[in-house]
């Protein structure tokens, strides 16, 4: 009895990560940010792949004619709902900057 103890604590607290797929939520061509929002619900951690994101971003930003993207910032947390005082769901945006000019190649002409 006292095995099964660590195990199921082992899988309780493995289970309070969830992975979340970020998707952009705010474009601004002028200024280069590309918004990147997912959810988090309460009494989880949610997390989001940094390198996904990241190619997320920078996809977004290639097709506004950037390079590529930079993340900048923390990510800013807002409460979306709330029963009472608490808050029920939350909104993580992570913001990226996008740099660079992207160079486009138009198709050659072979003359030989």
């Amino acid at each position: 009895m006292n095995k099964l103890i660590p195990v199921a604590a082992a899988i309780a607290l493995s289970a309070c990560t969830v992975h979340r797929q970020a998707n952009v939520t705010d474009v601004d061509a002028t200024s280069g940010i590309v918004r990147l929002t997912y959810g988090q619900a309460p009494l989880q951690s949610a997390a989001t792949d940094d390198y996904v994101a990241n190619g997320t971003a920078t996809k977004q930003c290639q097709q506004m004619g950037y390079a590529t993207a930079f993340a900048y910032g923390q990510p800013v947390t807002t409460c979306t709902v709330t029963s009472g005082s608490l808050c029920m769901n939350q909104s993580v945006t992570i913001q990226y900057q996008c740099r660079g000019i992207a160079v486009t190649q138009t198709p050659s002409t072979n003359y030989w």
